[in-house]
């Protein structure tokens, strides 16, 4: 089967095409065969590809909104010139999955595209509304270009957080504030964390009753989830994704008062005070520079920065107090997962968040932790370490495809 794999916002696509059944999931055997982003939908599009053999594409086209790029991408996918053997024809594309970032309570799994299911996804917009109309013109687009009888699969940021308690859920307002505005913590994420826990679960060759991990989502958006006999317990991002970690340019935890308190002094509107709080804050904010890790890090290097270094310590301060905060509420673990842009390619930070956790069980290997490179999945913890520490990167795009195939076939979707 082959799987459209759609991200869509409010002016950027991002796409993936991965060729998969039943067997090759068994197998950990599917095909990617080609991914690619438009962005500045609207105008001059920018547009890029990659095939499986690597071979890389930039173009641009005048795209006027998330339909025309869908349609492009379809066109480019069936095409001669993109080289992509599996298709010939519109047809040759068998299903769609789409990234759905908020499914609020009613989605605890991935499903199948219905006017039902859209009605669902439409009652969120209030909770994700810089989001959800975005993922909702990709299902009409694709709708539109494929028509009604292509299966549509939706799969939720928020269903992997779905089993989480009351207790981990519910914020200390009035409850009738839960009970009219479904006020909670949904998490967000979701399918980054459930795929690393299924690769530690195969890396280790355990059921989802004995995963008992950490995962550690570090990118410019950040989080960080408890996962109990394979079962999300507590998660970091909260209503929003601006809850938890410090991100690149996302406060994370703060006091709620702070919000009146920069409007009154700074005079600005609370819709101002939340754009500061989600797009000039974090790592960004602190270190007045950049909210590119990276950046930062050759920054202190090179210069000693100090703002660089703070911004630094901060964020890894801040995921060292989950990591124990978590501990304790799941009653220990037996693994922390690093996973996104920064987890996956920074050693640097990596020892940096590790170290003081010896006292928890942790023994980080020098020599492991620098050698995974980019890409690469593996121990980072010395043999032997109570607890252990693995570096696994996402894949996202692949958990979508399984799911739409899973979902089309009437297979059980697998946490």
């Amino acid at each position: 089967m082959n799987v459209l794999v759609l991200n869509s916002g409010s002016s950027t696509v991002k796409f993936q095409l991965i060729s998969t059944d039943l067997e090759l999931i068994k197998q950990n055997a599917d095909q990617r065969l080609a991914r690619g982003m438009i962005e500045r939908i609207g105008g001059e599009a920018l547009i890029a590809t990659q095939l499986e053999n690597g071979a890389k594409q930039r173009t641009t086209s005048p795209l006027r909104d998330i339909r025309a790029a869908i349609d492009h991408i379809v066109r480019w996918a069936c095409s001669d010139s993109s080289g992509i053997s599996e298709l010939k024809t519109i047809a040759d594309i068998h299903a769609v999955g789409h990234r759905v970032v908020h499914g609020g309570e009613r989605f605890t799994h991935s499903a199948l595209v219905t006017d039902d299911v859209l009605g669902g996804i439409e009652d969120c917009i209030d909770l994700a509304p810089l989001h959800n109309p975005g993922n909702l013109k990709g299902i009409a687009a694709a709708r539109d270009i494929f028509g009604p009888g292509l299966p549509q699969v939706a799969v939720f940021d928020t269903a992997f957080h779905q089993t989480l308690p009351e207790r981990a859920y519910l914020y200390a307002l009035p409850y009738q504030l839960y009970r009219r505005h479904r006020l909670r913590r949904y998490g967000f994420h979701g399918t980054s964390h459930r795929y690393v826990a299924y690769r530690y679960r195969q890396l280790r060759n355990l059921s989802p009753e004995e995963t008992n991990i950490i995962t550690l989502h570090l990118g410019n958006g950040c989080s960080a989830t408890a996962i109990r006999e394979g079962k999300s317990l507590d998660t970091s991002m909260g209503l929003t994704p601006l809850e938890g970690l410090v991100m690149g340019t996302r406060a994370g935890d703060l006091d709620a008062a702070i919000v009146e308190f920069i409007a009154s002094k700074e005079g600005l509107s609370i819709h101002e005070v939340e754009s500061l709080l989600n797009k000039q804050s974090g790592l960004l904010g602190i270190s007045g520079l950049t909210n590119d890790m990276r950046e930062l890090l050759d920054e202190g290097h090179e210069h000693n920065d100090r703002r660089a270094w703070l911004a630094v310590d901060l964020f890894c301060y801040r995921v060292r107090k989950y990591i124990g905060a978590y501990l304790a509420a799941m009653g220990g673990a037996d693994a922390m997962v690093f996973t996104g842009g920064i987890g996956e390619n920074s050693a640097e930070v990596r020892q940096q968040i590790c170290q003081g956790l010896e006292c928890l069980g942790l023994e980080i290997d020098a020599k492991r932790n620098t050698a995974i490179s980019a890409g690469q999945e593996g121990l980072i913890s010395r043999e032997g370490s109570r607890l252990a520490a693995y570096v696994i990167p996402t894949d996202e795009e692949l958990l979508i495809a399984r799911d739409t195939v899973r979902t089309v076939k009437g297979e059980p979707t697998k946490y």
